[in-house]
């Protein structure tokens, strides 16, 4: 019995698929989901996404940060980004975690609220994560 796994972001659902399979970084370390697995809630972290499907190629999604939950054969991925490295090319994305560490640095220099470092540090993240799901697919 496959699981569904979903993923929303404040957008829109991202993601609707049947799958046999999920590996997604959590605040408490990697965890995989198989069918049946325990019902979970546990943070999400920016990092990548691995979908895996008997009869397809496994697939590499990069995430933000979020919730996931998991009940019965459902998986549900709640985070404020969420690309399919499939959609994006090289050159942007080392152009996105360039930026991305340039405004982090800046950021750290200047008299910005905690709050506003930790929003730049989350987009770092996801840059890195885009970078790094985008190398495992080749």
């Amino acid at each position: 019995m496959p699981l569904l796994l979903e993923i929303v972001t404040p957008d829109s659902k991202v993601y609707s698929e049947s799958v046999d399979e999920v590996g997604l970084p959590t605040s408490e370390g990697r965890i995989d989901v198989l069918p049946h697995h325990i019902p979970l809630l546990a943070k999400l972290v920016a990092g990548e996404v691995k979908v895996i499907r008997r009869d397809k190629e496994d697939e590499w999604l990069a995430v933000g940060s979020g919730f996931v939950e998991v009940y019965g054969d459902k998986v549900s991925i709640l985070t404020d980004q969420a690309l399919n490295v499939e959609e994006i090319d090289d050159a942007e994305t080392e152009e996105a975690v360039r930026r991305a560490q340039e405004a982090l640095e800046e950021g750290k220099k200047s008299n910005l609220e905690a709050a506003e470092i930790d929003r730049l540090e989350a987009q770092t993240r996801f840059a890195l994560a885009q970078q790094i799901a985008r190398g495992k697919r080749r």
